[in-house]
């Protein structure tokens, strides 16, 4: 099993001793989507940390739509407890990357990838995308390849 998904296990016994209603909703229903995804397709298998990592990104992007969208609709109750659960869920992603760090990152990939223009987007998201890996939003990584491939 890996140490991430005993780490939610452990988490999700601390928050129901404590009765943290938002943290125990959270987290059973983290555990739900990686038991989903563990029996998913032709063969039951397990998820490494990486797996994990991804799934709880998906799901702490969905918890900030779904917010934004319940804002848009005068539901500010809605929206506060989607933004809680994604506080939750943040707790168990890598630290985000810094503009700086992005720029740097990408810049390296347009070297790597040999690109001049936005022709050659696809080539540097290959190789950007591993080495951010759950540590920035893919819009905004894209958004950055773009700003840097016009310019």
């Amino acid at each position: 099993m890996s140490g991430l998904k005993d780490r939610l296990k452990a988490d999700l016994t601390a928050a129901m001793k404590a009765r943290d209603d938002v943290r125990t909703r959270t987290l059973r229903m983290v555990l739900t989507a990686v038991s989903n995804e563990e029996v998913a397709g032709t063969a039951a298998r397990e998820l490494s940390d990486d797996d994990i990592v991804r799934l709880v990104t998906r799901e702490a992007k969905k918890r900030r739509e779904a917010a934004e969208a319940f804002e848009k609709g005068g539901r500010a109750d809605r929206a506060r407890g989607e933004r809680a659960e994604g506080e939750v869920l943040a707790e168990y992603l890598p630290a985000q990357l810094s503009d700086a760090e992005l720029t740097e990152l990408v810049a390296a990939a347009i070297a790597e990838a040999g690109a001049d223009d936005v022709k050659g987007m696809g080539k540097v998201m290959k190789i950007v995308n591993p080495k951010v890996a759950g540590r920035a939003e893919g819009g905004r990584v894209a958004a950055e390849v773009r700003r840097q491939l016009a310019g």
